[in-house]
């Protein structure tokens, strides 16, 4: 399975990539800042609201892919404020509390617009849901 999602976003076109992509059961979710469909900043000045912001659109995407938050097996965020990291990790506890999933955060000094604070990149591995473990008896 090779599959692409895209979100419509001016910069896929102009920059040549897709929101998310699945190959086989991996699934990786492009950088993804807090901008609404009308190209609008959710959340300025909002750490915590941009991630919960960010959060949904990636879960979207995923769902897109036929995964979900808990098929998530790696983060990767870059926030241009390191001293805001508790909004951050609030943000992404909400999300990720019991999937805990290997995570790095970055400072970068900037994104692609000024008022975005952050962006997040996902991957994730989507098992089949319906198998279940066979035990036989070996004695």
């Amino acid at each position: 399975m090779d599959q692409r999602v895209y979100s419509g976003s001016p910069w896929e076109e102009k920059v040549a990539y897709c929101r998310a992509r699945r190959v086989g059961e991996l699934v990786f979710v492009a950088g993804t800042t807090a901008t609404g469909a009308d190209g609008a900043v959710v959340g300025p000045g909002d750490l915590f609201r941009q991630c919960e912001f960010v959060f949904e659109k990636i879960a979207r995407a995923l769902a897109e892919c036929g995964a979900s938050m808990a098929d998530v097996v790696r983060t990767r965020t870059f926030v241009t404020d390191v001293s805001r990291f508790e909004e951050f990790a609030r943000a992404h506890r909400a999300a990720f509390q019991g999937i805990d999933p290997v995570a790095t955060c970055l400072e970068v000094k900037a994104l692609v617009r000024a008022d975005l604070l952050v962006e997040i990149e996902v991957d994730a591995v989507v098992r089949r849901r319906d198998t279940v473990p066979v035990f036989t008896d070996q004695g």
